[in-house]
């Protein structure tokens, strides 16, 4: 989608950006995660550069996630989501430090393992192994079928959680799972 950007961008004239991050960003705010999780499965079927984050605090409104878009985009964005009768609460533009959209991951380090929380759910990785050591949290029923699946699976080798999970927890719980992986990678590519 950035190609696109850039190529619309120049056959108008105008600069292209040198990289998508130099893009103005925006984001979507829903009512409903389920709304977020939706909107980020069209948005990218449909060729879209987005990713969810935490909402700024000054804008939590009972979902603790968000759409990040390239704003330039926003009309057709809307197109898409109208398409999907997906209703932002509000569209924002990032326009300052206030409003950057926070991180979905924390990570904590214990020396041999490492834990990569999203939302409320936590996967354990060991460094050396890349071995799911633990998961927890959430509070939806099917945390304790995908622990037991993942543990003692590698994390480079296990199934991701959104092939058997079906909740917000699952997804919650994929994110972390990607997050951890990408961490571990880096770790043995160091």
């Amino acid at each position: 989608m950035f190609e696109k950007l850039t190529g619309w961008l120049k056959r108008r004239g105008g600069k292209a950006p040198e990289d998508s991050s130099s893009v103005e960003k925006g984001f979507l705010v829903f009512q409903h995660t389920g709304e977020v999780i939706r909107a980020e499965r069209c948005l990218q079927a449909a060729g879209f550069s987005v990713e969810v984050k935490g909402p700024p605090p000054e804008l939590v409104t009972g979902c603790d996630m968000v759409v990040i878009f390239p704003l330039i985009m926003e009309s057709a964005v809307r197109r898409v989501l109208d398409g999907e009768r997906l209703v932002p609460l509000n569209v924002v533009p990032v326009s300052g430090p206030l409003l950057e959209p926070v991180s979905l991951y924390r990570t904590k380090d214990y020396g041999e393992w490492f834990m990569v929380q999203a939302a409320n759910v936590k996967i354990t990785v060991e460094r050396v192994s890349g071995r799911i050591v633990n998961v927890s949290g959430g509070g939806c029923p099917d945390v304790p079928y995908l622990a037991s699946i993942l543990v003692g699976e590698t994390i480079a080798g296990a199934q991701e959680p959104r092939v058997q999970g079906h909740t917000l927890c699952s997804y919650a719980l994929q994110k972390a799972f990607l997050e951890a992986r990408r961490i571990w990678r880096q770790g043995e590519e160091s």
